[in-house]
């Protein structure tokens, strides 16, 4: 085919008070991956939806061409039986069926409504092959990792038989290993001819699968660019979504001293905490850090290094079975049995799930900001919804909440602004030491940055802050020092001025003694 595999051509997607799309067009070449870059709530997932039938014909403006012929989806299994198939950032699988259940489900073998199991399992084993997936078909979903889970989506859209493959995000809850494994495999449906349209946030990701890239700013498509050519640099592409050149990524450091001699803000002493179900395993083991008021500190791991484990026994003993150690504030050892104890003593933890954990998604921004100190809007045990108001009002303003009032459920808001709310909520309580457990997952760079600037203001205050993040970049850009963990125990304590991806990475990876 010469031309273009898909074209979509002036979009326009509205919802109740907001122009989602506005005059998007996007053109794809056979055989091509294709990025689509973009802050949160740029439109990409909406065009994305658009195209697949999630958002039906009749509900946009604008014309979807596929193969050249013109397409009116009604629905996802219309764009299924022309071969274009959309894998969500949220997985749609059933954890309690089996492998082989999940990719057939709703496309059986079956004949006059008698499911042939052999015909299914042999033509899953096929597709796990395909994918490099070696679980056995009747594995349930469950007892597989995210990673596996990806591929396992990956192989249902293999058995639809799919021309264009969509990709929402594939990699954000991935390790770094299983995200190399999934941009191999799409490089290598690329190799069999089939073409894939990928959203992602990772520029690095971007540059090593993709052909061409469009960006879209503001819910319009600003320019697509050929990945390849040299003037495409990161910077490039950054500039095209936030509409102006970020010169720096990160915040200027200014590393805010303490009072000499004076004790942590926060240390933890030999701190020791066994897996929930194998309690033989040490998942933190004997683990000491300290941080002081005004510090930004880092913790850098490999996935299972057990840097969450350790942030989540510590507050509250939310995970696993604490088997010994200590916790210090200010030099005197305090209680963290519970949540509500860690609170009382000035201890906030920003969760790296903050859709299952941080947030309340049906409820508004207003009562999620001040969830976490009630107390302090109300009156003799009541919530006084004025004073409420004013101080979710104030965070809108202040955080930059992308929102039309503060009576927008937190579920309807892009990723980078529900960030900006579960900060918001853990600054209202007044805590002395913040854990932030990977808080800038699955957030675009102009977002990033609002949020590097609260952490360094944060600082700035006196706030001690415990800073969790695989991305290395981001460790180096934001932390004074950097702790590094590996199977559970800490493996070195390396200072800014020393500090590079070599050294930290020879560090995450040390044998566990």
């Amino acid at each position: 085919m010469a031309g273009p595999v898909l074209e979509m051509r002036s979009i326009v997607k509205t919802f109740p008070g907001v122009k989602a799309l506005s005059d998007v067009s996007l053109s794809v070449r056979p055989g091509e991956v294709h990025a689509i870059c973009g802050e949160n709530g740029a439109g990409k997932s909406t065009l994305m939806k658009v195209l697949s039938g999630v958002h039906p014909h009749g509900t946009y403006e604008g014309d979807i061409l596929f193969e050249g012929e013109p397409c009116t989806f009604k629905d996802i299994r219309a764009s299924e039986q022309h071969g274009i198939v959309i894998i969500h950032q949220e997985l749609a699988l059933v954890p309690y069926l089996s492998i082989a259940e999940n990719i057939f489900l709703g496309n059986e073998h079956a004949t006059r409504g008698f499911i042939s199991w052999t015909e299914t399992l042999k033509h899953a084993t096929e597709l796990l092959r395909r994918v490099g997936l070696d679980e056995h078909p009747d594995t349930r979903v469950a007892d597989i990792g995210v990673g596996k889970q990806q591929l396992v989506e990956i192989a249902k859209a293999l058995s639809k038989k799919v021309k264009l493959l969509i990709l929402d995000e594939p990699t954000a809850a991935l390790n770094d290993e299983d995200s190399g494994k999934l941009l191999d495999l799409i490089l290598g449906l690329k190799d069999q001819g089939i073409t894939s349209i990928i959203i992602s946030h990772k520029l690095n990701e971007i540059s090593t699968v993709a052909d061409s890239v469009t960006i879209l700013r503001d819910g319009r498509s600003i320019e697509t660019l050929d990945v390849k050519a040299a003037e495409t640099t990161e910077d490039r592409i950054i500039s095209g979504m936030v509409g102006r050149d970020l010169d720096h990524r990160f915040p200027e450091r200014t590393p805010h001293d303490t009072e000499v001699g004076a004790a942590p803000a926060l240390e933890i002493r030999n701190w020791t905490v066994h897996h929930p179900i194998d309690q033989q395993r040490k998942v933190v083991d004997d683990v000491s850090i300290q941080v002081r008021r005004g510090e930004i500190v880092g913790i850098a791991g490999l996935m299972g290094a057990g840097r969450t484990e350790l942030a989540m026994s510590v507050f509250g003993r939310t995970y696993g079975r604490y088997a010994g150690g200590t916790v210090l504030k200010d030099g005197k050892e305090i209680r963290t049995k519970t949540v509500s104890d860690a609170v009382k003593n000035g201890i906030a933890y920003v969760t790296e799930d903050r859709k299952h954990y941080g947030l309340n998604l049906i409820d508004t921004i207003n009562r999620n900001i001040t969830l976490s100190a009630l107390g302090k809007v109300a009156k003799g045990g009541v919530v006084d919804e004025h004073q409420e108001r004013q101080v979710s009002e104030g965070f809108r303003k202040s955080m930059n909440i992308k929102a039309p009032t503060v009576f927008e459920p937190v579920g309807k808001l892009s990723g980078g602004n529900q960030q900006k709310v579960v900060l918001s909520k853990w600054i209202f309580a007044g805590p002395d030491v913040l854990i932030l457990d990977e808080p800038t997952r699955g957030i675009d760079v102009g977002a990033k940055f609002e949020i590097y600037t609260v952490i360094d203001k944060l600082a700035a205050e006196g706030k001690a802050v415990v800073f969790i993040s695989s991305e290395l970049p981001e460790l180096l850009g934001m932390c004074d020092r950097i702790y590094t963990m590996s199977a559970g125990r800490l493996t070195g304590e390396v200072q800014r001025a020393e500090a590079t991806q070599e050294v930290l990475m020879r560090q995450m990876t040390k044998d566990k003694r």
